[in-house]
């Protein structure tokens, strides 16, 4: 699971790096890598997602919770979001 949603959000982001759901996500992503601030993300901004984004959003969760938001897989997909958001 953790490589499938990384996978779909690092698509997403490909597809839409400066659309609504791209941004949001990258964000949570982004987020998701600094420990040390807590997590730090606006709930309400998953008001804004679709139902299917939310999931995504809901899994990248889960994973920083299953300590999935480190290692060769997350830096791969960040790397990748990393350049399509800069890129795009």
């Amino acid at each position: 699971m953790p490589n499938d949603v990384l996978q779909q959000v690092v698509e997403i982001i490909r597809a839409g790096p400066h659309s609504g759901p791209g941004l949001q996500l990258y964000a949570l992503v982004s987020t998701l890598k600094m420990d040390n601030s807590g997590y730090l993300y606006m709930l309400r901004k998953l008001r804004d997602l679709s139902p299917e984004h939310r999931q995504l959003a809901y899994g990248l969760m889960e994973l920083m919770a299953e300590n999935g938001n480190q290692g060769e897989a997350w830096e791969t997909a960040l790397k990748a979001m990393d350049e399509a958001v800069r890129g795009g």
